[in-house]
């Protein structure tokens, strides 16, 4: 295990946290999934994307990330495969029943596809990954150790700082879709402002340029 010097670690951890309270995509993601859903619902997502971004964490520590920033058309099939997922989450939002009308509780299953679709967002956006491979090697110094191992670390309390924050949101968003889910115009409510969340994010997806 690497041993980071003290002032690096809280750098690191600083900017970390800084990054991690912007939001984004992931942010949004858990935000509409637990304002649909409800607080499980919005863990779920913030798990689901944890996921995702470990796999990101691998694959910057491999390498395997460079080979977006190397390959213009690889770079713009996961894009727009990430768009194109980001619109069928949208579509079916929109036509999905309200939260009320559901049932009050969530269901295993729906869990299990809300932890599945935050990690399919986030691993089909190309921009982490290029993210991951840019921010990850400003903290590694080769002197200290494997390369590899310090860029697995980092990324999981990258990832870890991340998860904590999504989480606080999704279930702070699912509290207080919970209490609007009783309204039958509220609960439809927050299946339209869902579904426009997953669709912004998909045209943001569209509009992104490799620099």
């Amino acid at each position: 295990m690497p041993v980071f010097p003290v002032e690096t670690l809280l750098l690191f951890l600083t900017a970390a946290l800084a990054l991690n309270l912007t939001p984004g995509p992931d942010m949004l993601f858990c935000l509409g999934s637990g304002a649909q859903r409800g607080p499980r619902a919005g863990l779920a997502a913030a798990l689901g994307v944890a996921t995702g971004a470990m796999a990101h964490t691998a694959a910057a520590a491999f390498g395997l990330a460079g080979l977006l920033m190397a390959s213009p058309l690889l770079f713009e099939i996961v894009r727009w495969a990430g768009a194109a997922y980001l619109l069928w989450l949208a579509w079916n939002t929109f036509r999905a029943p309200p939260p009320a009308a559901a049932g009050t509780a969530t269901s295993q299953r729906d869990i299990g596809r809300i932890f599945l679709r935050g990690a399919i967002t986030n691993i089909l956006n190309p921009k982490i990954a290029i993210f991951f491979l840019a921010f990850l090697p400003q903290f590694i110094d080769p002197a200290r150790g494997s390369v590899i191992v310090q860029a697995l670390v980092l990324g999981t309390l990258l990832n870890l700082s991340g998860t904590i924050v999504n989480a606080m949101v999704g279930m702070g968003a699912g509290g207080v879709g919970r209490r609007l889910a009783r309204n039958p115009a509220a609960a439809r409510m927050l299946n339209r402002i869902s579904g426009t969340v997953f669709l912004g994010m998909a045209v943001r997806l569209g509009l992104m340029s490799r620099t």
